[in-house]
């Protein structure tokens, strides 16, 4: 990268993102407004974490504002019930529950939990991602279902749950990993009848950022999750460590940062993306601290912190920041259709991201 730059620790940029959207948005005005989704599922996910860490309870309390905003004295709540990323907001969930003990919030985590039985499944059993979507498995799909069933096995005593991730973790690895480059495709269709598959193996064409992003995420958080001394962990760890050996690789030496299609960098219309950079330094950056990987890999988590900082962010003289070039909710297509989906700032998939980052990035240098 050029010259090392003089910026902020990272945890006042997450503060700074978390207090900019808070002074944007209530929380029924989240993007989608009134909607239980995962863009601000993966928003306030990261404000909650902003809130463990600094003990600052105006951010618990947003969070649990957009929860009870939804959510009624008897747990009833609206949200998708054909597709898993309804159910990613739910994580949000189990704290509150913790915290006040009141029984609305166990009853809407069990309705989100029962989910999975009522989700339609490949002949392997893989959850399709969507039903408009029938028989594909997408990489967000670990993301927003994943942590989800592990901490609910965790808290309410489910150990079945910890089997169905697994499951779903090996069959995510075994149909969109691609062995030469050790990246992940976006999706597959078992069908194979989609206009986007490869012939060969009924993959997306190309390895999309924020997905491979979300496939990260997931898996270094649900090691976390597992039970204590559980035979899967020791595999889950080689996947990261295979997963950062591979997607360092495609880090743009110039800037930090990952483009949107990664391994197409060279292509003059790819671009540099916010929130898939955002998604590798978290999961880099994790990695490094945990010991699942080098400590020669923590400078790629610094240079694409510092890159986003330096290429991404922008701090306006009242105090709000702005981060730019987050790509917009996206499904399959080819290379065209990812290089030309929109970009927007202070998207929701970007800022909860940046926290992710922000806040793995702290840990990092505060062990240095």
């Amino acid at each position: 990268m050029a010259e090392t730059l003089k910026i902020k620790a990272p945890l006042y940029y997450a503060e700074k993102i978390s207090e900019t959207l808070m002074n944007t948005y209530t929380t029924a005005e989240l993007p989608p407004a009134n909607r239980w989704h995962y863009h601000q599922g993966v928003f306030l996910c990261g404000m909650e974490r902003v809130w463990e860490y600094t003990s600052n309870e105006k951010y618990y309390d947003y969070v649990k504002s957009y929860v009870d905003h939804l959510v009624d004295e008897n747990g009833n709540f609206y949200f998708a019930r054909d597709e898993l990323d309804a159910i990613q907001a739910g994580l949000l969930l189990f704290t509150i529950y913790k915290r006040t003990g009141e029984r609305k919030y166990q009853l809407a985590a069990k309705k989100l939990r029962n989910l999975y039985t009522t989700l339609n499944v490949t002949n392997e059993g893989g959850f399709w991602h969507k039903d408009k979507y029938p028989y594909q498995m997408w990489l967000d799909g670990l993301y927003m279902g994943g942590p989800y069933a592990l901490t609910y096995a965790r808290d309410f005593n489910e150990p079945g749950l910890v089997d169905m991730v697994i499951h779903q973790e090996q069959l995510m690895r075994k149909h969109t990993k691609d062995e030469k480059t050790g990246l992940y495709y976006h999706g597959w269709d078992e069908k194979g009848v989609q206009p986007w598959v490869n012939d060969g193996n009924h993959c997306a064409p190309e390895f999309w950022g924020r997905a491979l992003g979300w496939y990260g995420l997931a898996v270094i958080d649900m090691i976390d999750l597992l039970p204590e001394n559980h035979p899967k962990r020791d595999e889950w760890i080689h996947v990261v460590k295979q997963y950062v050996e591979s997607i360092t690789k495609y880090q743009d030496k110039e800037s930090g940062l990952w483009y949107q299609v990664i391994d197409k960098g060279h292509l003059e219309d790819n671009w540099l993306e916010t929130s898939c950079t955002s998604l590798f330094v978290y999961t880099i950056a994790k990695a490094v601290t945990k010991g699942y990987v080098g400590k020669e890999y923590a400078e790629f988590a610094k240079n694409g912190f510092q890159g986003m900082i330096q290429h991404k962010v922008e701090e306006s003289d009242s105090g709000e920041l702005v981060l730019k070039d987050i790509c917009i909710g996206t499904s399959i297509g080819t290379y065209d259709y990812y290089v030309n989906r929109e970009c927007s700032q202070n998207d929701l998939h970007g800022a909860g991201s940046f926290i992710f980052a922000c806040l793995e990035m702290e840990k990092l240098l505060s062990n240095e």
